[in-house]
Order: structure tokens, then sequence, then C-alpha cells
């Protein structure tokens, strides 16, 4: 649901309409040339224009004795937490941000789009400006309140006479109890009466009809699916058609744009092609016209090929023969098809502090365990062939709890594997000669993190403080194991990875029990016009919580221009991580009024950060870090992709 949100009007095509580059968003739109600054046009055809913007109404109590309306910039921010971030109305991302602001009645945010609907078939009066709809995502479980409190808002401060559209059977509902509120359904808004395109594309794959989508619903990629019913979310398929009319602002109208995929509304399509349900179709939807028919063996052959293709580009490079326990300061960044990225990368800052290219940071010493040892681990507990009939199972690859099930099962058998004796014995000697009697993390490096425009940040497990022999023999099979986490599984097959070519190295580094640490990316994520500041996390003690994200850390923007700080949030948490000294963390209480970072510090680490970055050729960096004394430590560094 949550990529589904952030993809919501983010796949738009630019207006012609030139408009200030500096321009962020009006307070009030008195004109029709204010519009056509600020809107952008998402689907043009023959008979059919859309035009449309973003709004915002802050609802808080900080905001004007008025509610305040942001008129967005719909060509600068493609949605609206990008313009609400950028502009620091909150802090909030992702998951919070989602259902503070669609799903609850107290949301702080009111966010929605005007659209100008524009009849070009001739037969509409032209002196008229057209139809304006305000209108929220399908999802959005706005309240008649919200929609009423939305209307008085734009009516106040919009130039057009504007009417609700509402876009699920629940807006429906609620707007019908609101006689003050002009309502526009879709079918009133120049609608086509038989077809339109709303993704010019070709597909093959198998047709089916689904009345309306449910939780336990299963799509497959290589399904065409006629729709009854819009759906709210949606996942990768081969081709989409409607039978309900919805304007091309529908977000599964977007998806299928991004995808690639054909998509069209087809009116009473379900009961024209139900002779053809379950049988394999090719699709093609055109300008002037649509064709769904029986897809004949060239086109099925196409499709499989295309398939095939599609995982041989996604198999990710793996030396499965390089045997060798490489101490990190000899690994560089070609070594991630050997050891993965996270520690082949940490080798190549390591050697650059070392020749002098970045000064003021350590990397605390480390060695892999290659890839090789995963696949020996798996051969010699014949693990293998129960992999591959899980991974063909046609059950676990439809039924996602039954998934989940098995996916514990093999972590399972993996946790419970018996460990090569000569392995065991070299681990453990490289350890004690290289870290001595120091705790050590365990850490997950795996050849499927770091791919171009997929990070794997934060699905793998890693083990911290281990003390014991026995227990970092355990921690390995645990790194090894978490290769089948239920959440790494389903991002690997989203972005179309092949599991079968995917292998874990595991990181053994000396662990370090920090006084303040956390993340920071090269970037400022909040604001897209703003790329060289550098953006940072961080809470007192180990920086476990500031990855997992479940608590407000301090947040800093430094900018290396001015070399200014900018404090966003203070960190609230009573409570830090630190070492035991049995082995493992443990929870003590602190200050909460401390400040975590002094001006001082965030420049030298931000200084340190900007340098790492140089070394990885000027890319965004999202990385790890950790100060004790004075000294500043780097214990990850990554490409950063926004989420």
């Amino acid at each position: 649901m949550l990529r589904i949100l952030l993809l919501l009007l983010c796949l738009v095509a630019p207006a012609v309409a030139q408009t200030p580059v500096w321009l962020r968003s009006l307070p009030r739109v008195t004109t029709q040339a204010d519009f056509d600054k600020l809107s952008r046009v998402y689907y043009q055809g023959r008979f059919y224009a859309l035009p449309h913007l973003m709004f915002v109404i802050d609802r808080s109590a900080r905001a004007d004795s008025e509610k305040r309306i942001y008129y967005i910039n719909s060509k600068r921010y493609s949605f609206h937490t990008e313009f609400v971030n950028a502009n620091y109305l909150t802090l909030e991302r992702g998951r919070d941000f989602f259902k503070h602001n669609y799903l609850e009645s107290g949301r702080r945010f009111i966010l929605g789009t005007i659209a100008h609907h524009q009849d070009l078939t001739g037969l509409a009066d032209l002196s008229k400006p057209g139809k304006f709809t305000f209108e929220f995502w399908e999802g959005d479980l706005a309240t008649a309140e919200i929609v009423q409190e939305a209307y008085q808002t734009i009516s106040a401060s919009f130039f057009a006479p504007i009417s609700f559209k509402p876009n699920s059977a629940k807006q429906e509902e609620v707007s019908a109890r609101l006689v003050d509120v002009p309502r526009l359904l879709a079918s009133q808004l120049n609608a086509p009466r038989e077809y339109l395109p709303l993704n010019q594309a070709k597909a093959a794959g198998m047709l089916r009809i689904i009345d309306r989508l449910t939780e336990d619903t299963i799509i497959d990629r290589n399904e065409i699916i006629i729709f009854r019913e819009s759906p709210i979310s949606l996942t990768p398929l081969s081709g989409v058609i409607t039978t309900v009319f919805s304007t091309p602002l529908a977000h599964v109208n977007l998806l299928a744009r991004g995808w690639g995929i054909p998509n069209a509304y087809i009116k009473g399509a379900a009961e024209l092609f139900k002779p053809l349900e379950g049988k394999f179709v090719y699709f093609e939807a055109r300008e002037d016209g649509y064709t769904l028919r029986r897809a004949d063996t060239t086109e099925t052959a196409e499709a499989g090929r295309k398939l095939a293709q599609r995982s041989d580009l996604l198999t990710p490079e793996a030396d499965l023969d390089f045997k060798q326990l490489v101490e990190l300061k000899h690994q560089r960044k070609g070594d991630a098809k050997r050891f993965g990225a996270k520690s082949a990368n940490l080798g190549e800052v390591m050697r650059a502090v070392a020749a002098g290219r970045i000064a003021n940071i350590i990397v605390p010493p480390g060695f892999s365990i290659p890839f090789f040892y995963y696949q020996q681990f798996i051969e010699e507990n014949k693990l293998d062939e129960a992999i591959l009939e899980m991974l063909g199972n046609d059950r676990f690859n439809h039924d996602p709890v039954y998934r989940k099930q098995r996916l514990t099962e093999m972590r399972a058998k993996i946790q419970s594997g018996r460990l090569n004796g000569e392995f065991a014995r070299a681990v453990i000697a490289k350890k004690r000669s290289l870290l001595g009697e120091k705790g050590v993390f365990a850490r997950s490096s795996t050849n499927s993190e770091d791919l171009p425009n997929f990070s794997g940040a934060g699905l793998y497990t890693s083990v911290p403080n281990v003390r014991d022999d026995i227990v970092l023999l355990e921690a390995i099979k645990t790194v090894w194991a978490s290769l089948w986490n239920y959440e790494a599984y389903e991002a690997r097959e989203s972005f179309g990875i092949n599991h079968s070519a995917v292998y874990p190295a595991v990181l053994i580094q000396q662990g370090m029990n920090a006084d303040s640490a956390g993340v920071l990316i090269t970037t400022n994520p909040f604001d897209k016009d703003d790329p060289r500041s550098v953006y940072i996390n961080a809470k007192r003690g180990l920086g476990i919580r500031v990855v997992e994200g479940r608590r407000v850390p301090e947040q800093l923007i430094f900018n290396p221009r001015t070399s200014a700080v900018r404090v966003l949030t203070r960190s609230g948490d009573d409570t830090m991580m630190t070492f035991d000294e049995r082995g493992g963390v443990r929870e003590m209480k602190i200050d909460t009024e401390r400040v975590v970072l002094t001006d001082s510090a965030v420049r030298r680490l931000a200084r340190a950060a900007l340098q790492v970055e140089k070394v990885f050729g000027g890319r965004d960096q999202d990385i790890e870090w950790l100060i004790i004394g004075n000294r500043i430590y780097i214990v990850q560094s990554r490409p950063y992709v926004e989420k």
C-alpha cells in the first residue's frame, strides 16, 4: 500500500506552460493563468484532457487563523509528501505520514487534487472554462467533515466554481450526505461512452475477471485483469482493464503507466470477454481502439522470452569459487561479487583513509566470509533441493500466509544445520588473530543489495556484540538464514530478483560501544532542490534504533555552503542501547534533555561523509556512523536509494 501511495501522482508528463523554477506554491488561485502556471497534464487524448494540481490544507493550530491552503506547483513536486517535507511542514515520512494523513479523521493535513475536466469533442460550449473538481486518493478515508472543510477552504481561495468528485464507494456514501457541497460523479464528467486508452501498450497474459479486490486476493505477474471495481491497491501484472470509468488520476492508471503495461477503460468488458477468462490472450490499447483476443503461439513464446530475459537481467553476480577469509583493508568495491556490497564498500573506504583521501574517520577492522561458504553449507546439509522445491511450489508462490510459514521453516532448518568443521576452526582462528577477545558484530552483506534502484537496506539480520566463539558460529548461521526473511523475499520478488542467485556473505567486524550513533545521507531527502546538504539522524548509544526507525531521533541538516546546522528535531528518547558485558546489548535509562550532537560534531561528521561520497564518484551515500569521544567511525556506506 505504501509503495502504491508514494507512486500516486508521480508518473506524469510536464505541462507546457512556463512556470518560474523558484515557485513552490500559491495561497490562492485567482485566474485560469494561475491554474495553468501550477498544473500539469497526466493524460491528453483526442477527446479528453486532464490538467490538474495538488493542494495541501494545513489544519494545525500553528497555521493561520483561517485554514491555510497551499496550491502546489505540480510541475516541481511529484507528490504531496515531497512538498510538505521540502517546506518543513512536517518531518513525518513513509508509513507514519500515510496513516496520519490518509486514514485518520484527526489528520493534520488534507491532501487532494484539483482537476480541470476539458471536453475536446467540440460538442461542449467552448466559452465555458470546463468543470473543476477536487478529489482525494481512492483509499483516503476522508470523513464528511473533511470533505466539507476542504470545499469551504478551496471555495474561498479558488477562482472558479468547484465540485467534489468521489473516487470510491465510501467517498460517494460520505459525500451523498453533504447537501451544501456540489458533487460530480465520474459518469457526469465527459466520460467516454465505450472506450478510453489510459496507457497505450501491448502484452500477452492470462485473462482474469475480478469483481472486487480483497486482502486475500493474489495477483500473478502474467495476468491481464478485467476489474469490475477499480482496485485501491495493486501489485505488478501484465495488463489492466476497468469497466467503471474513473479519471486518469486514479492510482491504478498511474501504476500501469509506470509499469509500461496496457491499460484501458472498456465498458462492459467483463461480459464481452467472459469466454476468454482463464485463457492466454493478447491485449493492445491504442488511441484509435483496442485488441483483445486469444494469443497465438508466437505471442505466447514472446511473453515467455521476455520473462526469461527479465530474470537474466536481475540475476546478481556471485563468485562462488573464492574461499579466502579476507580482511576489510584488502577489499575493494569490485569484491562485491565475493563479499557483497556492504563489506566491499567498507574496504574501499578503508583504502581511501589509508591513502589520505579521507581524514578524521576510522573504519573498525574486520574480515569477511565469502559466498562460497554459504553455498557449501547449503549443499552439505542437503538444503539445496528443499530451497528449489519451496521456490517452485505453486501454493508458496500464490499464498502469502503459507509462504511466510515456509520461509520461517527454512530459516529454522538453516539455523539447525551443521557447519563444516574446517570452516568453523578457520573462522575462530581468524577472529582471534585479527580481533582478539573483543566483541564483534556479525553483519549481513549479500549480492542482492545496492543494485541499481534497489537498496536492500534493513532486509537482512546482523548480530551485535558477539563475545563467545560458539555464539559467533551460531550468529553466522543467523545471518545466512536471514536471506529467507519474509520481508527480504517480498522485496526481491517485487523487484524481480532471481532468488536462486542470491547469496549472503558475513562481515565479522570489531564492535564499537558508541557514545552516539546513527545514519546520514549526503543529500536533503526533504527538498530535491537542496541536494548538497547532509541529513543526519542521531541517538545516544548504539544506532540500532535509528536504523529500525521506531523512535524519533535527533534530526539535523548541514549546509556545506554556509556551514549552517539546522535542528529539525531533538531526540526525546529516554533510553539508549549499549553493550552488555556478557554479550549482546542492553537498554539503559538516560537524561532526555541532553543534545546528542554539538554543531562542531555535526560539521566534522558531515564533512567526513562528503569525503566518503567522493570515493564513490560523488553519488549520494547512505552512511551508518558512530562517535566515541571525539572519534568518528564509519561502519557502512551504500548508495542512497529513495524509499
